[in-house]
């Protein structure tokens, strides 16, 4: 079981690093966000996860952990959520890729 735990919460902590990637490297507020809502999220919920294989949790611990995480999955895509739409009531504009001079516009 310890092993179930080790490789849940590594795969968790893992997608939390790549929302931490995401959040450094994308362009602006919008695929920043997305980064960090989807990512972070599932990589909270498995180490999460992985904590309820370890043997020293009992079932209060378990309870507390559970309620924790019901708030998490409740209060962070609610936050990014709020931070987008809020972006976006102060008139920041998605990023878009800058038009080379020359190329072709492409019609869909």
């Amino acid at each position: 079981m310890i092993v179930v735990s080790y490789v849940l919460m590594s795969f968790g902590l893992v997608l939390i690093a790549i929302s931490t990637l995401g959040l450094l490297v994308l362009p602006e507020i919008y695929t920043r966000a997305h980064a960090v809502a989807k990512s972070e999220t599932l990589g909270l919920l498995l180490v999460f996860i992985g904590l309820y294989f370890r043997p020293e949790i009992d079932l209060a611990a378990a309870g507390r952990l559970t309620l924790i995480l019901i708030i998490a999955l409740i209060a962070n895509p609610t936050a990014v959520h709020a931070l987008v739409r809020a972006a976006r009531r102060a008139g920041i504009e998605p990023w878009k890729v800058p038009h080379k001079p020359g190329a072709e516009e492409e019609s869909w």
